[in-house]
């Protein structure tokens, strides 16, 4: 296992052939760490900075999770498939954990990209201080951006954190950068009400918010947290589907937001 110096950051998986994180096909850079702690969360590995043990289901075998990596060493790997940017329209996404959470680096990697032309993307929570997000956003191409609930003392309650710093990050976003997606990660019991959608929907006419993406709740981490030995608190909770989010997107539209369900 490497050990971190200047400009490395620890990446848990370098995703191949990706065609939802952005235009054509894409290569995902997922890096490790992440500030806020959402109950459900996808990837519970994704949320410590550093490498860690996962268990296989007979406990007597692990794999590390993450490994630290050189800018070079990234761009080396994500270069391979260039030919399958060019002929898409696509390029590489950098995601998380929360890629800000290792901003100096994720800036620069982007920087280099950006050099040799290719398309830039990435998936973010929107929590980090807002000069380190103007900075980073200034080399994205294509910026999707959570917003997870609209009631500051909810979101702190939920995930850790209050919402005050996100917003006003996409705040600036909204003022700055060309091509953004907010999304939002309907969850049950946390923001799935016809109630909620509204105050969604109040919250970004305010902002300027004019086209969501709803991203329903799934169980596909839920084996992680058992090879992580850690408590899933959405064990028994159903999925949702596209058509359980109709009325969200109604709700959407009838404020003039266009919406729809990925």
């Amino acid at each position: 296992m490497t050990t971190p110096t200047k400009l490395q950051a620890c990446i848990f998986n370098i995703q191949k052939f990706s065609i939802h994180d952005g235009p054509g096909i894409r290569t995902v850079v997922f890096f490790k760490g992440c500030p806020l702690r959402c109950y459900w969360c996808a990837n519970p590995e994704s949320q410590s900075r550093k490498p860690e043990k996962m268990w296989e289901n007979t406990r007597k075998k692990n794999t590390m999770v993450g490994e630290y990596k050189t800018i070079d060493e990234v761009v080396t790997e994500v270069m391979k498939d260039v030919a399958f940017y060019e002929e898409s329209g696509g390029g590489v996404t950098l995601s998380g954990g929360e890629v800000l959470y290792q901003a100096e680096f994720a800036t620069e990697l982007l920087r280099v990209l950006k050099e040799k032309g290719i398309h830039t993307a990435t998936e973010t929570t929107g929590y980090a201080k807002l000069d380190i997000f103007a900075n980073y956003i200034q080399q994205v191409d294509t910026l999707y951006f959570d917003v997870k609930h609209y009631d500051s003392e909810k979101h702190q309650t939920g995930i850790g954190v209050t919402n005050q710093l996100i917003l006003k990050n996409l705040s600036y976003a909204l003022k700055h950068h060309k091509h953004l997606i907010v999304r939002i990660p309907v969850i049950p019991n946390f923001n799935d009400q016809p109630q909620d959608a509204k105050q969604f929907a109040r919250l970004f006419q305010r902002l300027g918010v004019d086209n969501i993406e709803l991203l329903p709740f799934h169980q596909f981490g839920q084996k992680k947290y058992e090879q992580l030995n850690r408590i899933y608190q959405m064990k028994n909770i159903p999925p949702l589907h596209t058509e359980d989010l109709n009325y969200f997107k109604q709700i959407m539209q009838e404020h003039d937001i266009y919406c729809f369900v990925r």
